[in-house]
C-alpha cells in the first residue's frame, strides 16, 4: 500500500505539471495524425511492390508500419523519463531530498516513470484507433492477451535500459551515449520501417540482439495475424530473457551510480 500510495503521487505531481502546458497536450495529437497521414500516403506509393516481404504480417505495409511507429514511442519513452526525471529533480534540489527519504531506489525510479508510460499508451491507442477506424486496419482476430504480454516484458525490457541511461546522465552529467546509441540501433535494426528480411542475412543476425526485434515482432503476430501464444513463444522467451538481466543490472547501475554522485558532492548537480 505504501508503495502504491507513493506512485499515485508522483503521477499526480506530473500530471498536474503535464497539464498546465494545453496547447502542448492538443499539439501532441495533431502530430500523430499528420504521422498516420504520411505512413498511409507511403504505403500508397510502395503499392504491391513490398508484398513477399509483409506476407508474415498480413501484407499490408501500412499495419507493418503503424504497429513499429506506435510501439516504438515505448522505447523513446523509456529512454527519456528516467534521465527527465533525474534531471529536473538536479535542478530543483529535490533529488537529494527524495534520497533520504525512507523511500527506497526502486521506487523512485519506477514511481517517477508511470506518469510517462500512461501518457505514452494513450498515445498508442490513439495510433491504433485512427488505424482501424479510418484507414481500414484489421486487428479484429488479434490476440489481445498475447499482446499484452508482449507489452508488458516490453515495457520492463526498455525501462531497465531507460534506468541505465538515467545513471550515465547522473554520473556524466552532460551526453548520454546509451540512448543514443540504442535509439540509433534500434531504429536500423529493429525492423520499424520495414522487415528485418530486406536486411542482408550478416546484418539480420544483429537484428536479434535489439529487444526491439521481439516487441515488434511480437506485436504485429498478436494484433495483425492473431498468433497463438506458441507462435508468439521466441518473442516472448527473448523479451523475457532481456528482461531477467536487464531489471537486476539497471537496479544495480542506479545505485552506483547514486552513491558515486553523492561521493563526488555532484548529486543535486546537472
Amino acid at each position: 500500500m505504501n508503495f502504491i500510495r507513493k506512485a499515485f503521487a508522483f503521477i499526480h505531481r506530473d500530471f498536474i505539471e503535464a497539464t498546465s502546458y494545453k496547447a502542448d497536450f492538443f499539439f501532441q495529437f495533431f502530430l500523430i495524425f499528420i504521422s498516420v497521414l504520411v505512413f498511409y500516403f507511403l504505403s500508397k506509393l510502395f503499392g504491391s511492390a513490398v508484398v513477399s516481404y509483409l506476407e508474415p504480417y498480413g501484407g499490408d505495409y501500412f499495419s507493418f508500419v503503424l504497429i513499429g511507429v506506435a510501439f516504438t514511442n515505448y522505447l523513446e519513452t523509456s529512454l527519456q523519463s528516467f534521465s527527465k526525471s533525474i534531471r529536473d529533480a538536479q535542478m530543483m534540489g529535490t533529488l537529494e531530498a527524495i534520497l533520504v527519504t525512507q523511500t527506497e531506489i526502486p521506487t523512485i525510479i519506477i514511481s517517477s516513470s508511470f506518469y510517462s508510460f500512461i501518457w505514452t499508451s494513450f498515445h498508442v491507442i490513439v495510433y491504433l484507433l485512427l488505424g482501424v477506424f479510418l484507414f481500414n486496419v484489421n486487428i479484429s482476430q488479434a490476440n489481445v492477451l498475447g499482446a499484452l504480454v508482449i507489452l508488458l516484458l516490453t515495457i520492463t525490457t526498455f525501462s531497465s535500459i531507460g534506468i541505465i541511461s538515467a545513471s550515465f546522465i547522473m554520473v556524466l552529467k552532460k551526453g548520454d551515449p546509451i540512448a543514443s546509441l540504442f535509439t540509433g540501433l534500434s531504429l536500423f535494426l529493429g525492423g520499424v520501417y520495414y522487415p528485418i528480411t530486406v536486411l542482408p542475412s550478416w546484418l539480420r543476425k544483429f537484428s536479434y540482439i535489439i529487444p526491439l526485434t521481439y516487441s515488434l515482432e511480437g506485436m504485429r503476430g498478436a494484433l495483425l495475424m492473431g498468433c497463438s501464444f506458441t507462435a508468439l513463444g521466441p518473442n516472448i522467451l527473448g523479451l523475457g530473457i532481456f528482461s531477467l538481466v536487464m531489471v537486476p543490472l539497471s537496479i544495480l547501475s542506479f545505485r552506483f551510480a547514486v552513491n558515486r554522485a553523492k561521493r563526488d558532492g555532484s548529486l543535486t548537480h546537472y
